[in-house]
């Protein structure tokens, strides 16, 4: 086998990625963009003013009226990618005169999860007045007028663990506490039922491709996380080859499409906890259309889970164990849960956080691509504890 830099990816090993991991249309051309411009400098410093002024630019564009980009700050949490909060002041339609706090979100040089500005978009979009979802602006999905591909949505108010309390980097181990718990644990399960059973087909959703019912909907997701683990990972890693075997051999049909958030957890929603209600539903940018299965799956990641006062009881995403997620689930969405099938997406689940975790946050950290360095070394060692909990799901499946 001949070895590639894959800092310098050549145009020929590129095709050959495309032809052997063929996925949706809007992913393979986010990949290979990554990959064709991954010789290129590093991450570089953005200012505030920089950002500003590319609101500016593109509200220009959008607007017909005067406004007024004030008060713009940086803004914490999220692990991939850069964000700034601002006021804008301008006649807003069907409102009037009013002043809107809005976050810009955009890529670094290269993501920890290198993904599609515009398909997230779409799906805030698509999901407003179903769930709780900031409002959704505008896109620029070229970096037409930032340095890199953003959207710009509505600011929410809320928090991702009640205050006081500790949990680990990126939204791991949230402990809501007994009281909380069933409050928000209820809305988690609910909001996920109303998600798998949204008529998806009345939504702008073009930058998605429809799988056919059957497993061309699971055969896209494995190229996709296959593929980004052999553009980025630096050693291998037999578990991850197996997995990807076993993962092939045991894909289960699709028998209903869905909305899959792909990164349906604690740590991705705000609440507010004056009335202990969630808020907004972030971080879509993993969304596609798939089996409702692979956000149940995802959802009993230990990495997202801890034990119960008595010290056994897990507790998935620090709610309710797993029998009483897939009861909560049907009751709400009035859709059966094959718990083989979850079996399955749990294997698929921790495959890509494994290869996100060791694949993608080390070949970004090691060209300086991101602004998140101590953040993506820390990912690099959790997921080796990741990589053992695909080895044991294997097992047991």
């Amino acid at each position: 086998m001949l070895s590639i830099d894959k800092n310098r990816p050549p145009a020929e090993w590129i095709a050959d990625l495309r032809r052997r991991f063929p996925c949706e249309t809007e992913i393979d051309r986010i990949l290979t963009s990554k990959l064709n411009r991954r010789a290129g400098p590093g991450y570089s410093p953005v200012s505030l003013e920089t950002l500003s002024n590319g609101v500016k630019a593109l509200l220009q564009q959008e607007l017909k009226e005067p406004f007024e980009v004030v008060e713009a700050k940086w803004l914490s949490g999220g692990a991939s990618k850069v964000q700034m909060e601002f006021k804008l002041q301008w006649n807003e339609p069907g409102v009037g005169r009013t002043t809107t706090r809005m976050v810009l979100r955009m890529e670094p040089a290269e993501s920890a999860v290198e993904t599609s500005r515009l398909r997230e978009f779409q799906l805030i979009k698509a999901f407003e007045g179903i769930l709780p979802v900031p409002k959704a602006y505008w896109a620029d999905a070229e970096g037409k007028y930032f340095p890199y591909p953003a959207i710009i949505y509505g600011f929410a108010t809320g928090v991702t663990k009640p205050t006081g309390s500790v949990s680990n980097v990126s939204g791991t181990g949230i402990n809501f506490g007994p009281a909380l718990r069933p409050i928000i644990g209820a809305q988690f399960v609910d909001h996920m039922a109303r998600m798998h059973t949204m008529d998806w087909r009345q939504a702008d959703l073009s930058a998605f491709d429809v799988p056919a019912l059957g497993t061309q909907a699971v055969e896209w997701q494995i190229n996709w996380w296959e593929r980004v683990w052999e553009e980025d990972s630096n050693e291998d890693i037999p578990l991850m080859r197996f997995a990807a075997d076993w993962l092939r051999q045991n894909m289960p049909p699709v028998d209903r499409l869905s909305v899959v958030h792909g990164d349906y957890r604690s740590g991705n929603f705000l609440y507010t906890e004056h009335d202990n209600r969630i808020t907004a539903w972030l971080d879509w940018e993993l969304g596609h259309l798939g089996d409702r299965h692979e956000d149940l799956g995802y959802a009993l990641n230990l990495v997202h889970a801890h034990k119960s006062e008595d010290g056994k009881t897990v507790l998935y995403n620090g709610f309710m164990p797993k029998e009483a997620l897939f009861e909560a689930y049907e009751k709400a969405s009035g859709l059966s849960v094959s718990p083989k099938i979850v079996d399955y997406y749990r294997v698929l689940s921790t495959y890509k956080l494994t290869a996100v975790c060791i694949g993608s946050t080390y070949r970004i950290a090691r060209g300086g691509k991101s602004h998140q360095d101590v953040l993506l070394a820390w990912l690099i060692g959790a997921g080796y504890v990741i990589a053992e909990d695909l080895r044991r799901v294997l097992k047991e499946v």
